[in-house]
């Protein structure tokens, strides 16, 4: 084993992925039963992080530079040419920074977690290490170990915290994503091996690589299989709904806000820019396939009882919008799709977050079972109210940004016949309006009638500074996208067009 030093730059991504885990073993060196000072200690650790990243970001990064920057390569294995390498571009940043942002106020949100404190947080900041690495990741291998790396955390927060059927939904989840994951090494060793005297896994080197039309279609069937679990792309979304029904609603929060996102990210990284020729034969069924999972998961959403499922359901929904701005291969459709991961990162995060609080006061998650929660909550029920409005799009929100942008991505778009674009945009208009029916439908189940205040021992005290300091935290920025989304897409504008360049 080798550890070579090669890079232009002082190692700041390699202090970002680090720092949270090793943060993180230090708390065992705490007293057992002192659950603040390890929960502050949590959130001040996430927070230094997201700051030292903000920091990279805003005096060491090139917005108006598509290629990768703050490079670092440390010879790890020499026999399989393995580095430790990082970098990031503008389809990077923002990730990155969601991640950050929502790791931290999921830690905050984390409060009434008393039982294994030390456990709990550790596999907070491990999660926290552990979805960054995939973002920032330049080479193939490494950007696969991070991959798995994450699932260890998920796992046990899920198996040791989550509600009655934890063990049922942990296995499952374990399960269909270790699934995935074979399919995911499976092309990785295949890519990398192929046609060189010497294997080869950085990105970059790939990127520049091509190969006979069937072994990239074989190899991009591959990957699709690997991110369609963790997007997820029906029919393999089975395990989403379990796991948010039954995880605590902080890691609800990761889960909804990071780790779905990591199955998009890979779409874009490895599936379009790795594979540019067999992901122009798949886009027109990426498209269909996006169109058919917002309607389908819409409806399904609707004949949840689960406030939790009701809302991963809806989160299987917006997704589709991502595949369908990935299928169109046009720079706005992308930068839409892109802009719907960061938008719904935000919103999917608080919708689980404040579903999370009604269950802290209420115990009940079964919508037929609430009611009447807007008298006694007026906060809960004002802050549920708007973020519900964001996840259906309306206008001035982030949702409705990302959405449109998509929309005109598929009609501008120059790869499908003006038929082909109609129909599509038709069938996600229907999408759009089942959105509504499911979240109104929601809210006034929870919030208006009369059936709660027949409800025994049940605690009728509203949002506190906590919990209104989270939810604000998190409206700031989805309102600022929605008003200004520019602030987004530069970010990404021109790596989108460097991408799109492979498909002329």
């Amino acid at each position: 084993m080798y550890l070579i030093f090669i890079t232009n730059y002082f190692p700041w991504l390699t202090i970002v992925v680090i720092l949270p885990i090793a943060g993180g073993s230090l708390i065992f060196l705490f007293p057992h039963r002192g659950n603040k000072v390890i929960r502050w200690y949590t959130i001040c650790i996430c927070l230094l992080d997201l700051l030292l990243t903000t920091y990279v970001f805003c005096y060491h990064f090139k917005l108006d530079d598509p290629l990768i920057q703050l490079t670092e390569n440390y010879q790890w294995i020499r026999f399989f040419d393995f580095y430790w390498g990082f970098g990031i571009d503008g389809l990077s940043i923002g990730p990155i920074l969601l991640t950050g942002f929502i790791t931290t106020l999921a830690t905050l949100a984390a409060q009434p977690i008393t039982r294994e404190s030390r456990l709990f947080h550790f596999l907070m900041l491990a999660m926290y290490s552990g979805q960054i690495g995939p973002f920032s990741s330049r080479d193939i291998l490494l950007f696969f170990i991070m991959w798995e790396f994450e699932l260890i955390p998920v796992y046990l927060l899920l198996s040791m915290w989550g509600g009655k059927k934890r063990l049922y939904s942990a296995t499952k989840f374990l399960l269909y994503t270790a699934g995935g994951s074979v399919f995911l090494l499976m092309g990785i060793l295949g890519i990398g091996l192929y046609s060189s005297n010497e294997p080869t896994l950085n990105l970059e080197t790939l990127t520049n690589r091509s190969y006979p039309v069937v072994l990239e279609i074989i190899f991009y069937i591959g990957f699709f299989i690997a991110f369609a679990v963790k997007l997820p792309i029906i029919p393999f979304h089975t395990w989403l709904p379990d796991t948010h029904g039954e995880a605590h609603y902080s890691t609800c929060m990761l889960l909804a806000g990071v780790l779905l996102k990591m199955g998009a990210y890979g779409l874009i990284r490895i599936n379009m820019e790795l594979l540019p020729r067999a992901h122009s034969i798949f886009s027109p069924w990426l498209m269909i396939l996006g169109s058919i999972q917002i309607i389908y998961a819409a409806s399904t959403s609707l004949g949840q009882r689960n406030i939790k499922k009701r809302i991963a359901y809806s989160s299987v929904s917006h997704m589709g919008f991502i595949m369908i701005g990935v299928g169109s291969i046009s720079d706005t459709g992308l930068n839409g799709a892109i802009l719907q991961i960061i938008s719904h990162g935000f919103i999917g995060a608080a919708l689980f977050f404040l579903a999370g609080t009604g269950y802290d006061r209420l115990r009940l998650l079964y919508l037929d079972e609430m009611g009447g929660m807007a008298i006694p909550m007026p906060k809960i029920f004002t802050v549920f109210s708007i973020f519900s409005m964001a996840s259906l799009a309306l206008p001035g929100m982030s949702g409705f940004v990302a959405e449109f942008i998509v929309f005109f991505g598929i009609i501008t778009g120059q790869k499908y016949l003006l038929m082909t674009k109609i129909l599509i945009t038709f069938v996600t208009a229907i999408g759009i309006i089942l959105t509504p029916i499911y979240l109104l439908s929601m809210l006034r189940q929870m919030f208006y009638g009369y059936k709660l205040f027949n409800t025994p021992n049940s605690y009728f005290f509203d949002s506190g500074p906590r919990e209104l300091f989270i939810s604000i935290s998190i409206l700031i920025p989805v309102i600022g996208i929605g008003i200004y989304p520019d602030f987004i897409l530069s970010f990404s504008v021109d790596k989108v067009e460097a991408i799109l360049s492979n498909f002329l």
